[in-house]
């Protein structure tokens, strides 16, 4: 029972307090909600009540359906209160225990998903679980009241067999965590054997790999980038290049506002889930970015900026920071926001450009979705000019003025919700995103972008402790909150790095190196190796779990790796590689036996296994020749790079980064030294000659 809109709510919870959209949801629900505190689980151990964990985020559809159908209705609403200490928990603020809970329901259940449903003892660990759950019996599934009757019952008469089940289950929770390093050597063979298993997958004829539903395979899709760029391997970028087209072209782009959705339900990325989240947004921009210097296809490049610009224009705070994602629905409507009817577009293009425009978009009468039409391109410009009997620039122009009349039409619609909560972890993302943008396309715009986002995380979300960098996980309404996990550190390190080879600013090579001290004090396992998820004086939780895995966004210890060989690079300290190697080692196996969920730390192991660009230059940032041999650097693609330049004179960047020790320049004049294996060429002072060094 939904209050009116301009009503006064009938039910208040103590959720009204929290900052997370996604909680504030649910702070009018019947449902006596706590936020996860000590509070909250004291109260359940003092009751004697199980613990109702339910889990999600606001860009989640079925959290919404759940939500309205069960959390509005009064009277599941008060078994739910009678029965159960009910604790609502928005999953992008608390991934440690979306983490737990989720590797607990799988095991429960062999999948997982949002709205997670998991019942906890009182002393939070899981007996029962499960994803979403309708209000009445339906399609062989239990209603929730059913399940929230049968759960209680069961609490109060077979109280012994709820502890052996949670029992078993927190045991098999702590032995997920358990990974001993393979046999062997490091070696291409890992790569090759990935790659090898990933081309396999590839679907052929509409690119990704495996079957419906198709997420968008980043990390992996650049993995394959860099295993080309090594070995030269046609089929590779093959794969590569088909899933671009094919996602760019397919309804999981915005064709009219750019940017990405969450996923297709479709083998073909006609129909996709259509929240847009920040992080895929990142990710994808930066793999086009990557294929345009791959291939120089300018379409490449147009799917990069769109997207980067769809990111500034609807998900830049005013502060800085990036906001986390826009819902699927509007108006209680999924994908409503973007779909079109035939006669709405008729009806805001002349007679020929509608023509054009629904032919190459394939808006039909019938529509592809609920009798609407998801945008998408089926056919190349080429063969739809010919078939409509007009030339490639008549039918681009038409497109071109369609696309600018019907977005501009759309923006008079109403918006999907925004969550506007700021994450550490996904602005370090996007920061790195803008920062490589900004130095490959020389956008200045783009450059700025990235270095207000910097000095918003470090102003809001970093506190200094002592001598160290701490940071927070979320920031909203003016407060930051919530210790930071690896992901954190790891992320913004790493956007930090690529914005310091964006400015040669030497602050931001120094807040990532403090991000870097903190992450291995208080995150790395000395004992087993990698990093754990939260830090050591993270709140107790039932188990202390390592993020291995590369799913929707890339695993903790995949960015660590990573940013690790990179400032081992910088610093010529050894022992930051070995930590990366030692990740690596414990993860080859796995590499190898699942390469779709290791894309990033496969690119982490080409890093390792390389021979890669050690690039100092000495001169004026501002001087052309100086200004030309970076634009010589960042114009080609050398994934496995560091660049670093020092001023003639000061000695602070060569003190701090020991790749610029002992540089001077020739002749006065602006000069690189490029070195690998070991060795380093001959300075040069052009730009061309440097070319040479760098097509070796």
């Amino acid at each position: 029972m939904s209050a009116q809109p301009d009503a006064e709510p009938k039910f208040t919870n103590r959720l009204i307090d929290e900052t997370s959209p996604y909680l504030l949801q649910h702070a009018h629900n019947p449902v006596d909600w706590h936020a996860w505190n000590d509070e909250a689980l004291e109260l359940a151990r003092r009751e004697d009540k199980p613990i109702l964990l339910s889990i999600g985020y606001s860009a989640c559809h079925w959290c919404h359906v759940m939500a309205h159908e069960s959390f509005e209705n009064e009277p599941i609403a008060r078994l739910m209160n009678d029965n159960f200490i009910n604790i609502k928990v928005d999953r992008e603020e608390r991934p440690d225990l979306d983490t737990i809970y989720m590797n607990a329901v799988m095991m429960m259940n062999g999948h997982g998903g949002w709205p997670m449903t998991v019942f906890l003892t009182p002393d939070g660990v899981p007996f029962y679980g499960g994803t979403y759950y309708p209000p009445t019996d339906r399609g062989g599934m239990p209603g929730f009241p059913r399940i929230l009757i049968s759960i209680a019952e069961a609490y109060q008469a077979k109280r012994s067999e709820i502890a052996e089940s949670a029992q078993s289950i927190l045991s098999e929770l702590k032995q997920m965590e358990a990974v001993k390093p393979a046999e062997g050597e490091l070696s291409h063979e890992i790569t090759d054997h990935a790659a090898n298993n990933l081309l396999r997958m590839l679907d052929q004829a509409e690119g990704g790999f495996g079957r419906a539903p198709k997420f968008p395979p980043s990390m992996t899709l650049t993995f394959l980038l860099r295993q080309y760029a090594r070995t030269k391997d046609q089929a590779a970028l093959e794969a590569v290049e088909l899933t671009l087209q094919k996602m760019a072209n397919g309804g999981m782009y915005d064709q009219l506002g750019g940017g990405f959705h969450r996923y297709s339900v479709d083998e073909r990325w006609l129909v996709p889930h259509f929240e847009k989240m920040l992080y895929d947004n990142a990710l994808l921009a930066r793999v086009y970015l990557d294929a345009f210097l791959v291939t120089g296809n300018e379409f490449y490049k147009r799917i990069a900026t769109e997207t980067l610009d769809y990111v500034r224009r609807e998900m830049l705070d005013a502060s800085g920071g990036f906001y986390s994602s826009q819902d699927a629905d509007s108006e209680g409507e999924e994908g409503k926001f973007f779909v079109w009817s035939l006669k709405e577009v008729e009806a805001l293009l002349s007679e020929q450009d509608a023509k054009l425009f629904c032919r190459y978009f394939d808006v039909t009468e019938y529509g592809n979705f609920e009798d609407n039409n998801i945008l998408h391109v089926d056919v190349a410009a080429e063969s739809i000019a010919r078939l409509m009997r007009v030339s490639v620039e008549e039918l681009n122009a038409a497109i071109a003025r369609g696309k600018q009349i019907l977005f501009e039409a759309r923006e008079h619609r109403i918006k999907p919700f925004r969550d506007e909560k700021m994450l550490t972890a996904w602005n370090g993302l996007m920061l790195r995103s803008f920062a490589e943008a900004a130095r490959v396309l020389d956008r200045s715009d783009y450059l700025e972008i990235a270095t207000n986002n910097a000095n918003f995380l470090l102003r809001e979300l970093k506190r200094t402790d002592g001598s160290k960098s701490r940071l927070l996980r979320t920031h909203k309404d003016g407060e930051s909150k919530l210790n930071a996990y690896l992901e954190d550190y790891a992320y913004l390190a790493d956007g930090l790095l690529s914005l310091y080879e964006a400015t040669f600013d030497l602050r931001w090579f120094q807040e990532a190196q403090a991000l870097i001290e903190t992450m291995i004090e208080q995150f790395a396992d000395n004992d087993e190796g990698g990093f754990f998820f939260t830090s050591a004086d993270h709140e107790k939780l039932i188990a202390r779990t390592k993020d291995w895995y590369d799913n929707a966004t890339p695993g903790g210890n995949s960015v660590a790796a990573h940013v690790l060989l990179r400032f081992a690079l910088l610093t010529g300290e050894d022992s930051y590689r070995q930590k990366a190697e030692q990740i690596l080692k414990l993860l080859k196996s796995a590499m190898m036996r699942s390469p779709s969920a290791f894309g990033h730390l496969l690119c982490a192991l080409d890093t390792l296994l390389a021979s890669p660009y050690e690039i100092a230059i000495v001169g004026e940032p501002e001087v052309a020749e100086t200004q030309a041999m970076i634009a010589e650097v960042f114009s080609r693609y050398l994934p496995n790079k560091v660049v670093a330049l020092a001023t003639v004179g000061n000695d602070s960047a060569a003190t701090a980064i020991k790749l610029l020790e002992h540089r001077q320049q020739v002749e006065a004049k602006p000069t690189a030294y490029v070195c690998r294996n070991f060795y380093c060429q001959s300075p040069v002072t052009d730009s061309k000659k440097l070319a040479e060094q760098l097509n070796v």
